[in-house]
């Protein structure tokens, strides 16, 4: 039996070597890549399902906003954890306005007067949603004082073709305030747009059609939001600049100069609230003037009108504006040759309450992949990069940890990282990833080696199939039956990698898992530990596979004789995109240009709908003529560059990782 045991032994060793040495790794010689891969099943092997399950559970044990004694404690949690692995690890402590409610009052008066409960009621089935006393309130950071009271008026959405849509409908929003639904735009744009339109306040709601019992049971009987849960948030004008609004491109220090509030351009100027279906409904039921349109309508059991309505009603803001603290973790592993090249993997660690989804999911995993890279460390690993962890404060208000922290060491960070990889909340599901383009054959690679808990093929393989069943179209589902590989998607400016990647042009990568934890507990009350592991991932094994893949992803970057980018993969995806922007433009002009001779001809009839008022057509403005051959001829120029890059550094036998990064 010894004999068998040892025979069986060396056999899945020779295996695991042949397999190894079969594959390949951008940026690593073959011996290397060989090397590489015996030190990635280690590290697999060292992820624990149950310390993502604890982790969770301590992080998110009681609220933990920005500036609150749980913030503080969270950050030492993680300073001490990564202090404890050996890491060179501290907390950098910045600062930020941050605005909280002392005041919030939403009331209707004239022939029907209502009240707003304004409030989430605590559950039994959910332990941490009686922290009311620890809890901030239901409300949008970031709003203004306000005090106004005025007719209402549905607004959809509340995105600009919303606004034409009412325009066309003879409703006005000028001196009104504005209700719309959440979903099909970021939430600060809807408060941003009923301001360019005259409206003097805007209140925000989850429909439950979109968010509620049209999906599925609601809370605490299923995932989906109930008729109390209501979706706190930023509504900071993003777009012009991220970070402490009084520090605009200048790390907020104890000794900061800072603005003056009323010299800020990047908060809003009307009082914004987001309420619950509960306290939306009697608002709407209130509304008169046309029927909303039919894909206006929601799910809520009346009649959808946009109003204006003959009601008043009164919204009064009122806020603490304070500067609070930041708690930036940052732990260091240094590069043995290459010490001065950065690869730093970052998540947020502050939630608008106890947030054990967002973003605690995801710090959770960064926090086992360290252990992991630790334990590998002890067994002689050793990475040629240095490797800085970071958990950032303030990301929820605004980005305002990661900016502040980047805008502080913007010289250093220039000069030395050579990636940012980004998490956030994470659950059961599909792997996705975006960032920079240069990477996405790479990453593919990570994400062939990475095995998915639930179907134990690849996270690559489980993804492809996800989107060829969810495919629009048949040519949509040809084309991915002849792509073998994921595409990487675009970065937004939603989480901390921002700063990096918008603002100092470093690369970065977004990755997590989703797709089959969908519900309604984002930003409320009941983004707690019962609702996560009833609801998100239940066994914790998607919190692995996210270490997995980041740890990764991590390890390469630090050991890659040279650099894995291939900027074949950015050039085909910028020709891409200018080629769908000059089939759209024309698209576009053909239609306006028969639409218009159709109009003229009396011919252009709308498509009938017995609920709506019947709107004459106008004629549109031509669709002007842009010239593209300077951006074709940069495409092709990029094409031959991009090429001869990948030749000289695809060569076989890569030369050591000094001087070659």
């Amino acid at each position: 039996m010894r004999k068998k045991l040892a025979v069986t032994l060396f056999f899945c060793a020779y295996l695991a070597n042949v397999l190894a040495q079969s594959k390949t790794i951008s940026g690593f010689a073959s011996e290397a890549a060989t090397q590489q891969i015996i030190w990635e099943e280690k590290f697999d092997k060292s992820m624990n399902t149950a310390n993502i399950d604890k982790l969770i559970k301590d992080m998110a044990a009681r609220p933990h906003h920005v500036g609150s004694p749980g913030d503080k404690a969270v950050a030492e949690y993680i300073q001490q954890f990564f202090q404890n692995l050996g890491y060179d690890s501290k907390i950098e402590v910045l600062y930020s306005l941050f605005s909280t409610p002392k005041e919030r009052l939403l009331e209707m008066n004239g022939s029907v007067k209502f009240k707003a409960l304004l409030s989430e009621p605590a559950l039994k089935e959910d332990a941490t949603s009686s922290q009311q006393k620890e809890q901030l309130p239901t409300y949008n950071c970031w709003s203004p004082d306000g005090d106004v009271s005025a007719p209402l008026v549905f607004v959809n959405y509340g995105v600009p073709a919303d606004y034409d849509r009412l325009k066309e409908m003879g409703i006005d929003v000028k001196g009104k305030i504005v209700i719309a639904k959440y979903g099909r735009s970021w939430r600060g744009i809807k408060p941003k747009v009923a301001q360019e339109h005259g409206a003097i306040g805007c209140l925000i709601y989850s429909d439950p059609m979109d968010d509620g019992y049209f999906q599925g049971d609601v809370y605490p009987l299923g995932a989906f939001k109930n008729q109390y849960g209501v979706q706190r948030g930023s509504v900071m004008d993003m777009p012009v600049y991220p970070g402490d609004p009084l520090t605009p491109g200048y790390g907020h220090t104890e000794d900061a100069k800072v603005l003056d509030r009323s010299e800020v351009t990047n908060l809003l100027k009307i009082p914004v609230l987001p309420i619950s279906y509960a306290d939306a409904e009697p608002l709407l039921r209130s509304l008169q003037g046309p029927v909303a349109p039919a894909d206006w309508r929601g799910a809520l059991p009346f009649t959808y009108h946009v109003g204006p309505s003959v009601n008043i009603v009164h919204l009064k803001l009122a806020f603490n504006w304070e500067t609070k603290p930041l708690y930036n973790v940052i732990a260091k592993m240094k590069g043995t040759e290459l010490p001065d090249e950065w690869v730093v993997r970052g998540n947020h660690h502050d939630a608008w309450v106890n947030g054990a989804n967002d973003p605690i999911s995801g710090m959770a995993a960064e926090m086992e992949e360290a252990r992991g890279l630790a334990e590998l460390v002890k067994q002689g690993w050793k990475p040629k990069r240095t490797i800085v962890f970071c958990a950032w404060a303030g990301e929820e208000p605004g980005l305002l940890g990661s900016t502040e922290w980047v805008e502080y060491h913007a010289k250093e960070l220039q000069q030395k990282v050579v990636l940012y990889i980004n998490s956030d909340g994470n659950g059961r599901g599909f792997f996705g990833m975006s960032g920079s383009h240069a990477l996405e054959p790479f990453m593919n690679e990570v994400a062939r080696d990475v095995t998915d808990p639930q179907t134990k093929t690849s996270i690559l393989e489980r993804r492809r199939a996800s989107d060829l069943v969810n495919a629009s179209s048949v040519a949509t589902r040809k084309s991915l039956l002849g792509k073998k590989t994921l595409t990487m998607g675009s970065l937004g400016a939603g989480s901390d990698y921002s700063p990096f990647f918008q603002h100092l042009g470093i690369p970065s990568l977004n990755i997590g898992f989703g797709g089959e934890n969908d519900g309604g507990e984002y930003h409320s009350i009941y983004d707690s530990y019962d609702d996560y592991k009833r609801f998100k991932d239940p066994k914790f094994e998607y919190g692995v596979a996210l270490a997995q893949a980041a740890g990764r992803t991590t390890m390469r970057i630090a050991n890659a004789d040279i650099l894995p980018f291939d900027f074949r993969s950015l050039q085909k995806t910028v020709n891409g995109f200018a080629g769908e922007v000059m089939s759209l433009l024309e698209q576009s002009r053909e239609a306006t240009s028969t639409e218009n001779q159709l109009i003229k001809e009396g011919r252009f009839v709308q498509a009938a709908d017995p609920t709506e008022t019947y709107i004459p057509p106008v004629a549109k403005d031509e669709v002007p003529f842009i010239d593209f051959s300077p951006l074709q001829n940069a495409i092709s120029k990029m094409e031959k560059s991009s090429q001869q890059l990948y030749d000289i550094t695809s060569k076989p036998n890569l030369p050591a990782a000094k001087n070659n990064s």
